[in-house]
């Protein structure tokens, strides 16, 4: 309601027309408002020991309490609250030293299954499912030409759902395969693909995928579910060929949505473990062994796509204060595995930024 309230004092019915995913981004200021408002969060909220933090939190059965995951820091800074239907309600704390936002108490990594045993394939199919080819498309096209041609390459989408993306894999000639923990979604996705298949688990429960020699990996809107991303990142650096890529899409953690919606943010979803931004996954990529990492910023699907009805006024300022905050509402990184790909990849479009071991 204050939000609200001041939208409506501050800029009247201007921009009423506006979706509300893209006022933040076009009203005059508000970028301003909003960073200030999240460095007074930061400095308002408490910091406090694990242990006393413990002793605020009840603890679900599948849940654990944690330190930070990118630098060991054991205190917290507890911020969030996000609830949602069906009556889910968890906590996002933030790292005081690194600033890494995660769920705490989180998911146990053997109970990760729970959150999508049922349903969840439905959800993927729906209203989830629509345009995100376009996404992948747009995703692609901005780190060009890595995916320009994929013959004679081999792709892993990990997290492959109902098989969205490795239905454009194949398009695009790559020999492709993805895993997921969703039965259904497996079943699903093979129904669907023609020359790629799909496995339910984990990468070392099926022998082709375990041998690795993956010239591309690909996460998409995966990160964010990943209860122990450091043991992960290094499998999947183990998988990659010499010369290989890893492509991450995922909810950014530096989002002008999150500070001005905060608990409310999209981002914030019933199966999202960890929230990332570009000074946190440099430090996951390093520590698993990556060369260097490109990001590619995300204006928005339609803005992209050239389909939104943003006035062509509006649609530039918004890319403006995407860039000036490093605040769109997705993030899209991609990761080299070794120096070979740096000089095979980096270049051109791409400004590659090399991670020091």
């Amino acid at each position: 309601m204050a939000r609200r309230l001041f939208g409506r004092l501050a800029y009247g019915s201007r921009y009423d027309r506006v979706p509300w995913g893209q006022r933040v981004y076009v009203r005059p200021g508000e970028r301003l408002v909003r960073e200030a408002q999240w460095r007074l969060l930061i400095r308002r909220s408490p910091i406090m020991s694990l242990a006393d933090y413990q002793r605020l939190r009840p603890l679900g059965e599948i849940e654990e309490f944690l330190s930070c995951m990118m630098c060991g820091e054991s205190r917290q800074q507890p911020l969030y609250e996000p609830t949602g239907g069906n009556g889910w309600r968890y906590h996002v704390v933030r790292c005081p030293s690194c600033g890494f936002l995660y769920r705490n108490p989180n998911v146990r990594p053997e109970r990760l299954g729970d959150l999508y045993a049922t349903g969840y394939s439905t959800f993927l199919t729906g209203k989830y499912a629509a345009n995100r080819q376009r996404r992948y498309e747009l995703t692609m096209r901005a780190f060009s030409p890595v995916f320009d041609e994929g013959k004679e390459r081999r792709l892993l989408d990990f997290g492959s759902g109902v098989g969205l993306f490795l239905e454009l894999a194949e398009q695009r000639g790559f020999d492709a395969c993805g895993v997921d923990l969703s039965p259904e979604s497996v079943a699903q996705a093979n129904e669907r693909l023609s020359r790629a298949r799909t496995y339910f688990g984990s990468p070392e429960d099926v022998p082709e995928i375990a041998a690795g020699g993956f010239d591309v990996i690909t996460l998409w809107s995966v990160l964010a579910h990943l209860p122990r991303p450091l043991e992960d990142f290094q499998r999947f650096r183990s998988l990659l060929a010499p010369g290989g890529v890893l492509l991450i899409l995922t909810v950014n953690a530096r989002s002008l949505l999150l500070k001005a919606y905060g608990s409310k943010w999209s981002g914030f979803t019933k199966n999202h473990l960890m929230f990332y931004s570009s000074e946190t996954v440099p430090t996951l990529l390093r520590r698993t062994g990556f060369a260097g990492v490109a990001f590619a910023p995300h204006y928005g699907d339609t803005i992209e796509a050239g389909t939104t009805n943003l006035p062509a006024d509006l649609a530039r300022r918004l890319r403006r204060n995407v860039k000036l905050s490093d605040g769109g509402n997705m993030m899209r990184v991609l990761a080299f595995a070794d120096e070979e790909a740096i000089g095979r990849w980096g270049g051109g479009p791409l400004t590659v930024h090399r991670l020091n071991p």
